[in-house]
């Protein structure tokens, strides 16, 4: 049994802490937020996702799971600590690593003994020297310790999941001993572990988040040629993904990414590779197609409405994908903000985001029941994958509708299906 620290109470941090609580290690989490740890003390997970719950509180009980604002309640008898704090972007695209900054230098200052510095949040490339050299200043002349690179590769949605069945362990460090203890952590999990220096530790996570957002801009461009050529974009990835070079995940096109990761990480490695002289081109070219495809979208509309101010219309899906309640950078606000920009009246519905996009965009109509948003309106905008949406009586849908239009921003409709309800559809390269 290993005494952790996990420092930073996100979706990284609660789902790392609950994991490795139900390990059969003692965990520390710390946080900041007072009001968090207070919840979290009585076993109330703050943030949707899916067993989250459950895992928090089965430990809580257990005894081997604790919540703190003090570092010297958690961090003196910490063998590892883990940094989760968050690294959202700057307004030029740069990693905000102020958070970092501060978790490392009032780690460093409780220090005792030997301790195992974990970076598991995503940091620009060199972050392992900085988090060292800001310990190396405050911490105790006894104390020692050594860095780690430990990029975590969570799914919002399914991170329990993805947590107890990782698809790889990548560990980061000049001091190999520390490495190979980290890894004893994973080693129950029966996942491939990759130890490597830190920097490269580091790359690997930017690397594999810009690939998949790659994929999902690419077929989107795809998707804008099928809808000018008649082709539909749904069969042309089902036929690419057979290919074994290629195979079929993150094929579906939409309004593209958003969340927590794809976005800031993209932004974060075109900036570092501009900052040594490099022009990453395709990067940038990834996030200018990402963003064109919620315009897109509300020009659909426009296509088939004409001006929308005073129009009421319905949006189903508020969450930057389904099962989750994050909102941040979410594909569906950014159509949302620019149809109430427009002037169009919308009420909007999610089963799991409405909190969370009303604080963020206070302006439209928030209902909890996905019929009552399309009372009386003129088109519906499916911007979020739910399986309630999949699922979801069309036949109601229609008799409570003014005008039967149905913009899928995700594809979960077959359009001949939907049309022969008496709908207009449009979807995302669907050759309509």
């Amino acid at each position: 049994m290993a005494q952790i620290a996990i420092v930073g109470l996100g979706y990284v941090g609660l789902v790392y802490g609950g994991a490795f609580a139900d390990l059969g290690n003692r965990v520390w989490g710390v946080d900041i937020d007072a009001d968090k740890v207070a919840k979290l003390r009585d076993g109330i997970v703050p943030i949707y996702e899916p067993g989250l719950n459950e895992l928090i509180r089965r430990n809580v009980e257990a005894g081997r799971l604790h919540f703190t604002t003090d570092y010297a309640e958690a961090i003196p008898e910490a063998e590892f600590v883990f940094i989760c704090v968050g690294t959202p972007s700057t307004v030029d695209g740069d990693a905000d690593m102020r958070a970092v900054r501060a978790a490392a230098l009032t780690i460093g200052q409780h220090l005792r003994g030997h301790t195992i510095i974990v970076n598991k949040s995503t940091m620009p490339i060199g972050s392992g020297d900085l988090v060292s050299a800001l310990i190396e200043q405050v911490k105790p002349p006894d104390a020692t310790f050594a860095v780690v690179s430990n990029p975590e590769f969570l799914r919002e949605g399914s991170a329990v999941y993805d947590v107890f069945h990782p698809s790889r362990i990548v560990l980061g460090a000049e001091d190999r001993e520390a490495a190979e203890r980290v890894a004893e952590l994973y080693r129950v999990l029966n996942a491939p572990i990759l130890i490597t220096d830190r920097r490269s530790a580091e790359m690997i996570k930017y690397a594999s988040n810009a690939i998949l957002a790659t994929r999902i801009s690419f077929i989107n461009e795809i998707a804008q040629i099928c809808e000018q050529v008649g082709a539909d974009v749904k069969v042309v990835a089902q036929g690419m993904g057979y290919d074994p070079r290629i195979g079929p995940l993150f094929l579906e096109a939409g309004l593209g990414f958003g969340g927590s990761c794809f976005p800031k990480d993209v932004r974060a490695l075109a900036y570092m590779a501009e900052e040594v002289g490099c022009h990453p081109q395709l990067l940038h070219a990834v996030l200018e197609i990402n963003q064109d495809q919620r315009r897109r979208f509300v020009r659909k509309l426009q296509d088939l409405l004409g001006d929308l101010h005073g129009r009421p219309i319905a949006l189903w899906g508020l969450a930057f994908k389904q099962d989750t309640d994050d909102v941040r950078e979410s594909p569906a606000l950014d159509v949302l903000r620019m149809l109430l920009q427009r002037g169009a009246n919308v009420t909007a519905y999610d089963p799991a985001a409405l909190a969370n996009a009303a604080r963020e965009v206070p302006d439209a109509r928030y209902v909890s029941d996905p019929y009552a948003a399309v009372v009386g309106a003129d088109a519906l905008l499916i911007a979020t994958p739910w399986n309630e949406f999949k699922q979801a009586d069309l036949r109601r849908v229609r008799s409570l509708m003014r005008t039967p239009i149905i913009l899928d921003g995700r594809n979960i409709y077959e359009p001949a299906e939907v049309r022969a309800l008496g709908f207009v559809y449009v979807g995302v390269g669907r050759g309509h």
